[in-house]
């Protein structure tokens, strides 16, 4: 009778081991969800248009993409806030704005439009500072920050919590108009905080018991 070939146990471990870490993979890579993007696609400052004296407001189009193509994203409120930019490292808040949070289906976009009214304050600060940065460069640059938490909705469970704040610089016209990218394409706003993606952690977990088994 003949004895088994030497080291194929070693190869079924080796092969079974293989095959877990694809299929770990795989699953990670299926499962991970992709962040919402957030942008500004309309923002119109009426002041700085010559046929609109006295009109102190803002009008702004706040743009959330969910690029998930199999899961929906569950929004808790929405808080933003508008700031005028007096240099570098100054900004002067000028407004806000606040939404009821809602579900977004996957691969869908919302618009969350709005108003903002300058206060008194702020009016005379840009009577003695807007305008004249407006009249020497042509451009006066304004900041919105936006708050929120998002869970995503993968089948039929939801995960944790996941807590965004992203703004960015929005740069207007001597007519009041956003100088929008290349192609007309808005203002995105870029993330400045570092979120922990529970899903990473997953990975590791799954990756651990690839190496429990290996050295099994």
């Amino acid at each position: 009778m003949r004895d088994p070939p030497e080291g194929g146990c070693c190869k079924c471990i080796f092969s079974f081991t293989i095959t877990l870490a694809l299929t770990a993979l795989f699953l990670w890579l299926s499962l991970r969800p992709s962040n919402p993007t957030f942008s500004i696609n309309q923002f119109y400052v009426f002041t700085l248009n010559n046929n609109t004296n006295n009109n102190h407001t803002i009008f702004y189009d706040l743009k959330l993409n969910n690029n998930n193509n199999d899961k929906g994203i569950y929004y808790d409120a929405l808080n933003l806030t508008f700031y005028y930019k007096f240099s570098n490292f100054s900004y002067y808040p000028i407004g806000s704005g606040n939404y009821t949070g809602f579900y977004q289906g996957h691969g869908k976009h919302t618009d969350r439009v709005g108003v903002v009214v300058m206060r008194s304050g702020v009016v005379v600060k840009w009577e003695n500072d807007v305008f004249e940065t407006v009249s020497k460069n042509g451009v006066v640059v304004f900041r919105v920050e936006v708050v929120t938490a998002v869970r995503f909705r993968i089948v039929f469970w939801k995960t944790k919590r996941r807590r965004f704040e992203v703004g960015s610089d929005l740069r207007v016209d001597d007519h009041g108009g956003l100088i929008k990218r290349k192609k007309n394409k808005g203002i995105k706003l870029s993330n400045g905080v570092g979120v922990i993606k529970e899903w990473f952690k997953l990975l590791i977990s799954l990756i651990s018991v690839v190496i429990v088994v290996l050295l099994w």
